[in-house]
């Protein structure tokens, strides 16, 4: 069955069905026309604009249960929303039922076994406040309010990813709930080949209720921003790379092109300015964090110097701010293995002419820990490359989004054709089968495989899609 056959025919909902649900819910199931619905409908990417028939705010597994059995029989097409964070606005859905995990945000964790149980709905910021109180992290992203489901799904890429790897190298076990309502384990013992895909493949199999994740000794790293002058771009992009691919796991720290907020502590005479920045996250003993970045110092020294020792949960959450809910978003993504002196000018071509104080390009390391597993072990496919790119439009005001839109465009297009093919499925737009067959690389077919036997008839479909082989 095509993602097309999940479409209802109306809005029209069986009155009695949906009272039925309601009463079988411990959550809340909103309707168009109360109060909070618009509320409740509203996503991070506020480009995306979605009406639910229904919004069911799930407490528990059971009530996921429910919602799922229920979408099933009344023919409803369904979005999974944990944080919301998604870019193409795929944590809703027109005319069908969002079940959203927004109230699972519970986390549990073990100091014994450095084991970490998170429900569904947490963000980020949820685990690290947990965690830290232990001296632990999960390896995660970059923006403590991302949503731990949608993230961990796609892969996750972030400040510990050198070290200990991606997410998904750290999940355990997963609790799902299967298109045909039944929750399971999925584990390296346990439906192997169901845990195999959803470390990478996304939202496509189903509900995930809980995470198992390992967690890692970290507590105050050495981290936090270096800026440079546009003028010096390229000296930096280049130095920065060639120390990355070759520095010890403990050192992380991602390029990028920003404009300075024009706030405290940033200098009144780079606040304003378009310059380009290394974020840095350096884990290991903290009374070597300062030798460990001394040869970028040294080669290069930053016009902004932030870099110091910073509770881990700090550095998440530094930029949650100039971020809120609420934004317009666009993101074009892409994988590299390396940056040449060509693809380095035209780096410097596009983010010296950021469309928007907000907008910027980020280039993430991947190499490291991460690198050293197999193309094949996960479904994330792009273990050779050494950098995941996304260029991102953002901005307040819905009527900058055509020259966000464009300027996101037209730098993808520039630097696509060096690139390793695919990107990073979390941070891809709607851009269709192709370009999400391109994003898993040789992993496609196998995905699809499993998904033939977890959902075949694609009941899962509004997200990053792979279709049921055949």
């Amino acid at each position: 069955m095509s993602a097309m056959e999940y479409a209802p025919a109306s809005v029209m909902l069986d009155g009695a069905a949906v009272e039925t649900l309601r009463a079988q819910l411990r959550g809340r199931l909103i309707s168009p026309g109360e109060a909070d619905y618009d509320s409740a409908r509203r996503l991070y990417n506020a480009m995306i604009d979605k009406h639910p028939a229904l919004i069911a705010q799930c407490v528990d597994a059971a009530d996921v249960i429910s919602a799922v059995n229920f979408a099933r029989e009344q023919g409803l097409p369904v979005a999974i929303r944990g944080g919301g964070h998604n870019g193409p606005g795929l944590a809703s859905v027109d005319d069908g039922l969002v079940i959203d995990l927004s109230a699972m945000h519970g986390v549990h964790v073990d100091p014994a076994t450095k084991t970490v149980r998170v429900e569904g709905g947490c963000l980020w910021g949820d685990v690290d406040h947990a965690t830290h109180a232990f001296g632990l992290a999960v390896p995660c992203g970059f923006v403590s309010s991302t949503g731990v489901g949608g993230l961990t799904l796609g892969g996750g890429i972030g400040y510990l990813t050198r070290r200990y790897g991606l997410t998904i190298d750290n999940l355990l076990a997963v609790d799902i709930v299967l298109a045909d309502g039944r929750l399971v384990t999925a584990s390296a013992d346990e439906n192997a080949d169901l845990f195999w895909a959803v470390r990478g493949g996304g939202g496509n199999f189903g509900v995930v209720t809980s995470f198992l994740f390992q967690g890692h000794p970290v507590h105050t790293v050495y981290g936090g921003p270096m800026m440079w002058p546009m003028d010096q771009a390229a000296a930096v992009l280049k130095a920065w790379q060639e120390f990355i691919l070759t520095a010890p796991d403990e050192i992380n720290g991602w390029f990028g092109f920003v404009t300075v907020p024009p706030v405290a502590p940033f200098p009144n005479e780079y606040q304003l300015q378009e310059m380009c920045a290394v974020v840095w996250c350096y884990s290991g003993p903290l009374e070597k964090g300062a030798e460990a970045l001394k040869p970028i110092r040294e080669a290069l020294k930053p016009a902004i110097d932030f870099v110091g020792p910073i509770p881990f949960p700090a550095l998440q959450g530094m930029f949650d701010g100039l971020f809120p809910a609420g934004l317009q978003w666009y993101w074009r993504a892409d994988f590299f293995e390396r940056y040449d002196d060509e693809t380095v000018a035209l780096h410097v071509k596009y983010g010296s002419h950021l469309p928007t104080m907000l907008s910027t390009m980020h280039i993430y390391p991947i190499n490291g820990a991460a690198g050293r597993v197999g193309e094949a072990d996960t479904a994330f496919a792009f273990r050779d490359a050494n950098f995941a790119q996304v260029i991102v439009g953002v901005d307040p005001d819905p009527a900058n989004n055509d020259r966000m839109i464009e300027w996101s465009k037209d730098y993808w297009l520039a630097l696509h054709p060096y690139s390793a093919g695919g990107g990073y499925v979390n941070m891809i737009m709607a851009e269709g089968e192709e370009r999400v067959r391109a994003s898993y690389g040789g992993n496609y077919a196998r995905l699809a495989q499993v998904k033939a036997r977890y959902d075949p008839t694609n009941f899962f479909h509004v997200n990053q899609n792979i279709a049921p082989a055949r």
